[in-house]
């Protein structure tokens, strides 16, 4: 109990670590929370700055969620005590407790944590191939992936249950879908007016509080007035 409990604990740090915010202040001189979605993730840092800098942290924060659970498997921590491990790593990505408890959605370390469990232990791979086959034809084809992420999401614990994985397996990965919407509908105050019904609709669906994706995408900071993305080493 103290081994899982101090994993989950160093998790928590490790996923709390805000490398995009401290990426897009060293290289560009903003505050991620302010621009764009306004998250702590591989995708925002991408949009508001560049590739280059946005690929690298993208795989960073999916592989602290990898990390973590293969940490927790050479301990000899059972499946659901592994998913667990990588969930506070999860936590600690979109409650940073450097940054106020502010942070990204989670994405990429819950993907880290659901694409390895199949590979490093003795159970059933379909939780992980429903998750993967429905967020890929979501984001590809559909081209909505915060409707995909909450779909793939919401089929781990039903397909864990419907091949048998132990109970304990299946309630874990409930808990992981769970923090994935308690994170969308947890944000801030709204920053438009529109009514709780909408609001809740577009969190929780499109995770967002507006409907049009590519204004809330590309959101500069209040007072910016700055038509083009800032340019490298320059403060906006």
């Amino acid at each position: 109990m103290a081994t899982w409990l101090g994993l989950i604990t160093g998790a928590y740090i490790l996923g709390s670590v805000p490398v995009s915010y401290l990426v897009a202040r060293r290289f560009y001189g903003l505050d991620l929370r302010q621009y764009g979605t306004g998250q702590m993730g591989g995708g925002n840092l991408w949009r508001m700055t560049s590739w280059r800098l946005g690929l690298p942290v993208g795989v960073f924060d999916f592989g602290k969620g990898m990390l973590m659970v293969w940490v927790a498997k050479l301990l000899g921590l059972d499946v659901a005590q592994q998913i667990m491990v990588g969930l506070g790593a999860t936590v600690g990505h979109n409650w940073s407790v450097f940054l106020r408890f502010h942070g990204g959605r989670g994405f990429a370390t819950t993907s880290g944590v659901i694409l390895i469990l199949p590979l490093i232990n003795d159970m059933t791979p379909w939780p992980t191939v429903a998750f993967a086959t429905i967020v890929v034809i979501g984001t590809v084809i559909v081209r909505s992936s915060p409707v995909s992420v909450l779909l793939g999401t919401a089929t781990l614990p039903l397909v864990s249950w419907r091949f048998g994985e132990p109970m304990v397996v299946t309630l874990s990965f409930l808990a992981m879908f769970l923090v994935i919407v308690i994170k969308r509908l947890s944000a801030p105050g709204p920053a438009e007016a529109v009514s709780r019904k909408r609001l809740f609709l577009n969190r929780l669906l499109f995770d967002r509080d507006i409907k049009d994706r590519k204004a809330w995408m590309f959101r500069k900071s209040p007072g910016d007035k700055a038509t083009e993305r800032p340019k490298p080493g320059k403060l906006t």
